[in-house]
């Protein structure tokens, strides 16, 4: 009976052990991420990305905003589609942005170009890297700021309606977007493929560098890293479409920032690309009322057994 005894006392004591972590709370930790719509119209922002985070496309009203929650190690995206039309049932298609679900979420499909970007992966024990791209075209404002996090954590996007500034021969037909070069004409010197997939060979295009006049802290094109990508320990992110006046001046004096800190982008970050305003909180293991139950109805199970 000894033996016996002494192992289960053991297991008590460990097991009221896990009892008193349950109640003092196990930090996890949490990305948030608010959306912020300040258009004149509603919009319905989609996202792409992995793990997921509950969902991939919603409504979002004039003036409203909706928070999610990422875990570390997300990557994706996100963009808005205007001028979408749905029935009851949740079906139908936007003017922009489509993302070609036929529904409000996404489901696993990225945008139909031209849409403008949010593009994050958020660090695991490293910092997070983020940026807003114009390499598939653009759409909306957008701009991307970081909240309590550390390091450079520059605010960046487009802030500027590149729509009434649009080259002819890159409007959509509606003129409510702008092609990039690469999505209008298809050519390898604009998309940077083939003999021109290197940053040696893909130089800026005319039309990449009017993106870049009127955003200078989006990505024009393929390999405009230097001065496009951003990066920002332990924050959280607010994504403001068409922001307010007050922010764009704040991004347009500080367009020509944080060299440096772009530069330190490496190849495999942009791979994880292809997949498509308070601090960090640390949540407590608690913050799960189901978890916390079923963690405590094991505990005392197992102690009564």
């Amino acid at each position: 009976m000894f033996p016996f005894s002494y192992h289960q006392h053991s297991s008590n004591q460990f097991f009221i052990f896990l009892l008193i972590l349950v109640f003092t709370g196990v930090t996890v930790s949490a990305t948030t991420f608010t959306f912020v719509n300040k258009c004149d119209h509603t919009i319905w922002p989609g996202i792409l990305g992995k793990p997921d985070i509950g969902t991939t496309g919603f409504e979002l009203k004039r003036g409203n905003t909706q928070t999610f929650q990422a875990p570390t190690g997300w990557s994706g995206r996100f963009w808005a589609r205007t001028a979408c039309k749905f029935d009851y049932s949740g079906h139908g298609t936007c003017s922009t942005g489509d993302c070609g679900s036929g529904e409000i979420n996404c489901n696993g499909n990225g945008a139909t170009p031209p849409a403008t970007l949010a593009e994050f992966t958020l660090g695991i024990g490293s910092p997070d890297y983020y940026d807003v791209s114009l390499v598939d075209g653009y759409n909306l404002p957008m701009i991307v700021e970081a909240n309590g996090g550390s390091g450079m954590c520059d605010m960046t996007g487009c802030g500027e309606d590149i729509n009434r500034r649009c080259p002819s021969e890159l409007k959509v037909e509606d003129g409510d977007a702008c092609q990039s070069a690469c999505g209008a004409f298809g050519k390898p010197e604009y998309c940077c493929s083939g003999v021109f997939g290197s940053p040696s060979s893909c130089t800026p295009s005319v039309y990449s560098q009017m993106f870049k006049s009127a955003c200078p802290k989006s990505y024009s094109y393929a390999f405009d890293d230097a001065t496009s990508t951003f990066t920002c320990t332990a924050a959280d992110y607010t994504i403001t479409f068409c922001p307010s006046s007050p922010s764009l001046m704040s991004l347009m004096k500080n367009g020509q920032g944080s060299v440096e800190q772009a530069a330190v982008a490496t190849t495999s970050w942009i791979a994880n690309m292809a997949t498509g305003a308070s601090a960090r909180i640390n949540q407590p293991f608690s913050a799960s009322m189901s978890t916390f139950f079923v963690a405590i109805t094991f505990i005392l199970s197992y102690l009564v057994y």
